[in-house]
């Protein structure tokens, strides 16, 4: 009885830890539990992917791709096809958790099952968020073996649709140079530049950072836009700063003065932009770009909601707390 409970509360656990976003938890709970009753572990993971409840299975999902082996590939595969074939909500918001399942798990065949479901997409008409999703697992696994395959579904898949699949092939295909250039020709449109920033959210190589100031110079260069006007320019602004942010611990530091200053110079415009454009990004970004005086420019347009406004608040006393020079 006492191993019944024992197995249940890790079980209530993992949801709990899944629940709250808390990826680190589940690969310690996961790891500990695989260590000390590996066989009793692996199947109340099973049985958990049979729970009519999404998130118990999201949760066993998740704790799978952080058990990891060639088992666990082949089990998310399958559970995979299983959720595909409800085709509810629930299912949706399953198949979401195995593709980033598959997409951390250091495998070829991790690699190959992801482009079976590209290509099972292909055969119908697919959302664009289900394309979405698959193309970040996709660049989670990136290699070159994924070229033919991603081109041959780009054929199959409108356009529109198909707008991440094509920033992915764009950074897969490309050398850092010639991305430079890329992002630095005018006569790419800007919301292609925007999707590959979107790309990047899962990870920024190291090889991909100096493409940063790059991006970062676009954004000064449209701020005028972006700060007084909802659409593309915005758009991509907004898109800079979640990649920073999301990175924050490595990127910001990557930065060179030129582009901190630049940078400080869009999230100050951001930050006082009318209220239907003001900025959460932009004033957390200032608490890494930004100089002490930046706290009067954020207490002086604080947002009147009180969440929205929290966050103003907290980075402008962090930039008071900043030390002196």
């Amino acid at each position: 009885m006492a191993q019944e409970l024992d197995m249940a509360q890790w079980q209530s656990e993992l949801v709990d830890a899944f629940h709250w976003g808390e990826e680190e938890r589940v690969r310690a709970l996961v790891a500990t539990w695989r260590e000390a009753r590996p066989r009793e572990a692996r199947a109340a993971l099973e049985k958990m992917l049979e729970s009519p409840d999404g998130k118990v299975r999201q949760a066993a999902a998740l704790a799978l791709g952080a058990w990891g082996g060639p088992s666990s590939t082949r089990r998310l595969e399958q559970q995979l096809v299983l959720e595909e074939a409800r085709g509810d909500d629930a299912s949706s918001s399953v198949v979401q958790v195995i593709l980033q399942a598959l997409g951390q798990l250091k495998s070829a065949s991790a690699r190959a099952a992801l482009v079976r479901k590209l290509n099972r997409l292909a055969e119908g008409t697919p959302a664009q968020t289900d394309v979405n999703d698959l193309t970040y697992a996709l660049w989670r696994r990136r290699h070159p073996e994924l070229i033919p395959a991603v081109r041959s579904v780009l054929q199959r898949i409108p356009s529109p649709t198909a707008r991440a699949l094509r920033a992915f092939l764009r950074l897969l295909e490309s050398t850092p140079e010639d991305l430079r250039a890329w992002v630095e020709n005018g006569a790419v449109p800007l919301e292609d530049k925007t999707e590959v920033l979107t790309v990047l959210d899962e990870e920024v190589p190291a090889d991909m950072e100096p493409l940063l100031p790059s991006f970062i110079s676009l954004a000064q260069a449209i701020i005028d836009v972006a700060a007084t006007r909802d659409g593309v320019e915005n758009e991509f602004c907004e898109r800079l700063l979640t990649l920073l942010l999301l990175h924050r611990e490595r990127l910001f530091a990557a930065l060179p003065l030129e582009s901190r200053s630049a940078l400080r110079e869009v999230a100050r415009r951001l930050a006082v932009a009318p209220a239907a454009l003001r900025s959460i990004g932009a004033a957390v970004t200032l608490q890494y770009v930004g100089q002490r005086e930046d706290a009067d420019l954020l207490e002086a347009h604080r947002p009147q909601d009180d969440v929205l406004g929290k966050v103003f608040d907290d980075a402008a006393l962090a930039l008071r707390n900043y030390p002196t020079s």
